[in-house]
């Protein structure tokens, strides 16, 4: 369900390109914002792991320096069956965790320090499941297509706000619509690429605990992880770029109510509620 979330998601996203482009661009304006937003996050897809990682001051252990976060996350990429990933750790006191790279072949992935004093062994083995989900589920990829799209769209509306400024227009041979839907394409785009994109994020944050699970089986030491870092990073909050803030297992951005819908994570009180479903057989 939630593939075919994600999948009908980036379809919404990609009629939403359409629609702004037609309505703000054009078609020349709709394929030089592709391609801009394109160029970019090519960029930041293929350098994606040293980016992230020298952000946050990652520094990358061997088994002898921390055999039992290393041995774990050797073991649960034997049973995932995808090769070894780089190992990290970031110097914080806050309980998070993330995947990184651009295919399962490039990947890495980073714990902090204080992920490692919190969660029982089983618990840790939770955490590194679901990244290791995301990286054989090519989420990364997958991140950068939805971003490059909602860059493409936000582009458009820029062009829209500064041929207004200016009181410029654009050719009419192109099937756009008028000035007022154009205004209004400029302002509710972006917001709607953004919630799209945001939800995208949510579907796959669903996908890796349960693919995580599956390679446990034993979805309540994840769902029992989620508790505690949740917990923790209230009490200790991290410094987070908002930029990066979907990488982490936790949303190390705190979001309620409306601001939720913005916000790149799920409930935390329903993902521990669909892993404890599966733990009890009520989800297949």
């Amino acid at each position: 369900m939630n593939a075919l979330r994600t999948t009908f998601l980036m379809a919404m996203l990609t009629v939403l390109l359409v629609m702004a482009g037609g309505a703000i661009g054009g078609r020349h304006g709709m394929a030089f914002a592709l391609v801009m937003a394109g160029l970019m996050n090519f960029v930041s897809y293929w350098f994606s792991d040293k980016i992230v990682l020298s952000m946050y001051g990652a520094q990358e252990v061997t088994e002898a320096e921390s055999p039992e976060y290393y041995g774990v996350v050797r073991q649960l990429a034997i049973q995932a069956g995808i090769p070894m990933p780089r190992v990290y750790i970031i110097p914080s006191e806050t309980p998070n965790a993330f995947a990184t790279g651009r295919n399962p072949n490039h990947a890495a992935v980073a714990a902090t320090s204080g992920i490692m004093r919190i969660l029982t062994r089983d618990e840790l083995m939770g955490v590194m499941a679901h990244e290791l989900s995301h990286v054989k589920n090519r989420d990364i990829l997958i991140s950068s297509i939805a971003a490059t799209i909602a860059g493409a769209i936000t582009y458009l509306a820029n062009m829209a706000q500064w041929a207004a400024i200016f009181g410029g227009g654009r050719d009419r041979d192109d099937e756009g619509g008028g000035v007022v839907g154009m205004l209004v394409m400029a302002i509710v785009a972006p917001i709607a690429a953004m919630l799209i994109q945001m939800a995208i994020s949510r579907a796959r944050e669903y996908q890796a605990d349960k693919g995580g699970a599956e390679v446990t089986s034993n979805p309540l030491c994840l769902a029992n992880a989620l508790r505690k870092l949740q917990m923790a990073n209230q009490q200790i909050p991290m410094q987070a770029n908002a930029a990066t803030a979907h990488m982490f297992i936790v949303n190390p951005l705190s979001g309620d109510g409306l601001r939720s819908l913005f916000s790149t994570h799920p409930p935390l009180e329903e993902r521990v509620r669909r892993l404890e479903e599966m733990a009890y057989g009520k989800i297949g």
